[in-house]
């Protein structure tokens, strides 16, 4: 199973920072230790950037971007020719709670599209365990669409309480206060979608 570590490495390697920066660097006609000048970065840290073989800091993506007068948005978009696809493996996922602070969260969530960038919306997979009360509401922009994998969950939405079994469905406005409870054992497990509105 991969470390943390190795999971973050293996995600940033997606955005290929490596060939964005040489070829910024080519384009510009700028040697390694020209480049270094300009960025105060030595030409061995560089050459290690462009090679895959060191993850850079924001800090320095940001001295490097002002030379070249981009954005560091440049080194996460993706590339304009290729068209999106991620696969994000079953053991690559981290469970997470509703929040970090809470004793007994009302749901836990894995994203199941992190490294994909530009999306209309966040895909999760949650679990919720059973409890005997909703856990705090909550207000994102947008809709939620819901499906129910197994067992029983109540949505609470607006004040008012549905309840959803396994193969039920739901979809709606998530800027209004909503909540969720477990109401099964084994946990109540569903797909969760939000949906960013574009205006």
């Amino acid at each position: 199973m991969e470390t943390s570590e190795q999971t973050i490495r293996r995600v940033l390697s997606r955005y290929e920072l490596g060939s964005k920066l040489r070829e910024l660097r080519l384009r510009k006609k700028l040697g390694l230790k020209e480049l270094g000048n300009h960025t105060g970065l030595s030409p061995s840290l560089l050459s290690q950037i462009e090679n895959g073989k060191l993850v850079p800091t924001l800090p320095t993506l940001a001295r490097i971007a002002m030379v070249f007068d981009v954005g560091l948005e440049h080194f996460f978009a993706g590339r304009r020719s290729e068209k999106m696809f991620v696969i994000v493996h079953a053991a690559e996922r981290v469970r997470l709670p509703e929040a970090p602070a809470a004793e007994e969260p009302s749901y836990f969530f894995e994203n199941l599209a992190f490294p994909a960038v530009g999306k209309y919306g966040e895909a999760y997979f949650a679990e919720f365990p059973m409890r005997t009360k909703p856990g705090l509401p909550h207000v994102h922009d947008g809709h939620e669409f819901l499906y129910v994998l197994r067992g029983t969950l109540i949505i609470r939405h607006g004040g008012e309480d549905r309840t959803l079994s396994a193969g039920d469905s739901a979809y709606f406005d998530s800027s209004e206060p909503h909540s969720y409870l477990g109401a099964s054992e084994p946990p109540a497990q569903a797909i969760v979608v939000a949906i960013h509105c574009r205006r």
